[in-house]
């Protein structure tokens, strides 16, 4: 049974779909806070559902209990699902359905190279979130060596470029040919990639506006393309700026961020608030009145027309 969220009741359902997806490798920190709190903001501005998805597909940096810690803090936070939280562990046939689709399209190919291999094969590459630009060795073949991994074709010349218009960013473009080159849908180690569990999970929920952290830019103009070749659409982006560490880090579970202290959940709403600069909302003195004063000035930040 779906859950109604206290600040938005009586709300009718709208064509608006926003979601937050946390990976459950650690507690709640402040800067996951900052992206729940924007989504959820996004969405009750627009009128809409607001959905949590816990991307648990790489299961080893799984950890046990964080994906129920995660939805407690949120609720502590006032923060609750429009409807049941989804899992991607459960959504393993749904991927192969869309691998299976682009496989009988000739999109993707298997891929037989280590890591290693692509580095070495490479003379001036680009790192781009710990993934190396692919040269493409397996595009007409193994050549011997074993499958490894599927991979999705990118187009030469202007057909790699991907332009979109990101709601606070501004304008962006990437090249996947040489930027990125072909990626990879399935891994080597048999999990399904997060570039392809994403699209195929936001298509399936009808998500019409991702909000997430700047550190996910990198990865839009790849989700974009994936769309593209199956014939899904495209949600509108905004990707807000990463809360980092005294060391001008991005706060992480992998860099040992410390856990939120939902304990005081309107102190740490209003710092949150103060990252995405909603300086009226700091002054609020009740959980209720923090909702209502952000949404409002979310809304007006960024036009929202609740539907």
């Amino acid at each position: 049974m779906s859950e109604i969220d206290d600040h938005a009741p009586g709300r009718p359902a709208s064509m608006y779909c926003g979601r937050f997806a946390p990976s459950p490798s650690g507690p709640l920190h402040a800067g996951s806070l900052v992206s729940a709190l924007a989504s959820y903001l996004d969405a009750r501005a627009h009128g809409g559902r607001w959905l949590v998805r816990i991307e648990d597909i790489d299961g080893p940096r799984t950890v046990s209990g964080a994906a129920e810690g995660i939805l407690a803090s949120l609720a502590r936070f006032g923060m609750r699902s429009d409807e049941a939280p989804v899992w991607q562990t459960g959504r393993g046939d749904r991927y192969r359905q869309a691998l299976d689709q682009l496989i009988e399209a000739g999109l993707v190919y298997p891929c037989g190279c280590t890591r290693k291999e692509i580095a070495d094969s490479l003379t001036n590459f680009r790192e781009r979130h710990q993934t190396l630009a692919y040269p493409g060795t397996c595009r007409d073949g193994l050549h011997g060596k074993p499958a490894r991994a599927w991979r999705l074709r990118v187009p030469d010349g202007e057909g790699a470029v991907i332009r979109f218009e990101d709601r606070w960013q501004g304008s962006q473009q990437q090249d996947l040919a040489s930027e990125v080159g072909d990626f990879v849908l399935k891994r080597a180690d048999g999990q399904w990639a997060y570039q392809l569990a994403v699209v195929v999970d936001d298509a399936d929920a009808g998500v019409t506006d991702v909000v997430r952290g700047v550190d996910l830019l990198d990865s839009t103009a790849r989700q974009i393309y994936l769309q593209r070749c199956l014939s899904l659409p495209t949600p509108r982006y905004l990707h807000v700026p990463v809360v980092t560490d005294a060391n001008g880090e991005k706060l992480s579970k992998q860099t040992e961020a410390r856990p939120i202290a939902d304990g005081k959940p309107l102190e740490a709403l209003k710092a949150a608030a103060l990252h995405l600069a909603l300086r009226e909302a700091g002054r609020a003195s009740t959980l209720e009145g923090f909702y209502g004063v952000a949404i409002e000035e979310w809304g007006a930040r960024f036009g929202c027309v609740p539907v």
